[in-house]
């Protein structure tokens, strides 16, 4: 098929220091454009990235007829009114994750045509190592999944970032809580009965920091999951089987340079084999399998419906935070 024709919505970190180099490898994909508020910025990463087309504002590079589908890598409290807005020109919107603050308010995208897609962009659904993970699952070749356990943390008290201000969306659950949420439902293919959580704030952000979440989908089977942005960088993950576990060695932020693995146990405790994946980049992953469904016009796989699940199971857990008790999804 003929290259898919992006754009870029700001210079946000995400965006230029992973996303875009992994789209950049694709001859699929041409990134033929990126937009900042500051016209000096998005010129001096359109010339590092060996993007054609730099803009001073996001408006008018959405207004550019050349551009098929946008990637909004914004802070939340923008993610929900840019993509929006790129929609409205006809555009075709991958949007970082989470894809809104609330389910409320993602719930406004779907008066968005349908013949407009807009996916949320959690790429581990695309990552070698979570399909092949997600197959043996579904082969049954652990038995029976009925826990999952994650561990994700990063250490950042930088006043001035993004994800450390609560006004615009900034906190551990909305940043990376949202991936043991995705997993759980991708594995389990499945949704969350009720969820319980203990959260703690930072006294001076007033943002969540440490979350310890459970999650009940029913039939016996759960999340456990561990979140932090004030702690050691860590992160793994254990799918446990009635005969044996899948342990993901680095879930998320999977290198794109390297091979990625898995281990798969079986009745025996640590007596299993490491499964290696080639090298690839989930990010390149992620945005050829959205131009797919874009020139195919097949319905989006993970659609704006999916996403507003999402949503209500993090809403869930701010909620039983505050209240101390199970609250259902």
């Amino acid at each position: 098929m003929d290259r898919v024709k992006w754009g870029v919505i700001s210079t946000a970190d995400i965006g230029v220091a992973k996303v875009l180099p992994g789209m950049l490898k694709s001859d699929e994909i041409e990134i033929v454009a990126i937009s900042s508020r500051n016209l000096k910025s998005a010129q001096s990463w359109a010339s590092k990235l060996g993007i054609k087309k730099a803009y001073g504002s996001y408006e008018e590079m959405l207004a550019d007829p050349e551009i098929e589908c946008v990637y909004n890598p914004l802070p939340n409290h923008l993610h929900v009114p840019l993509t929006l807005a790129a929609a409205k020109h006809g555009k075709h919107v991958l949007c970082e994750k989470p894809i809104a603050i609330t389910a409320k308010e993602a719930m406004k995208l779907k008066k968005i045509p349908r013949k407009i897609h807009i996916s949320e962009a959690f790429m581990v659904r695309h990552a070698l190592q979570w399909l092949d993970a997600k197959r043996r699952v579904e082969a049954g070749e652990i038995g029976e999944v009925r826990a999952i356990q994650a561990l994700f943390s990063y250490f950042n008290a930088d006043p001035k970032n993004v994800r450390n201000d609560a006004k615009i969306g900034g906190g551990g659950l909305l940043d990376i809580g949202c991936y043991p949420i995705t997993i759980s439902r991708f594995i389990f293919s499945d949704e969350p009965k009720r969820v319980a959580s203990t959260i703690d704030r930072d006294t001076k952000f007033k943002t969540d920091r440490l979350i310890g979440g459970l999650a009940d989908f029913g039939k016996g089977r759960h999340l456990s999951f561990t979140i932090s942005t004030q702690l050691a960088n860590y992160q793994r993950v254990n799918i446990m089987g009635t005969k044996g576990r899948i342990e993901v060695e680095i879930p998320f932020n999977a290198p794109p340079d390297q091979p990625n693995r898995i281990f798969v146990q079986g009745s025996e405790m640590n007596v299993g084999h490491w499964r290696e994946y080639p090298i690839s980049d989930q990010y390149q992953l992620q945005a050829e399998a959205f131009g797919r469904a874009v020139r195919s016009g097949q319905k989006q796989k993970w659609g704006v419906e999916d996403a507003i699940k999402n949503m209500k199971v993090i809403d869930a857990f701010f909620k039983a935070g505050k209240s101390g008790k199970w609250e259902k999804v």
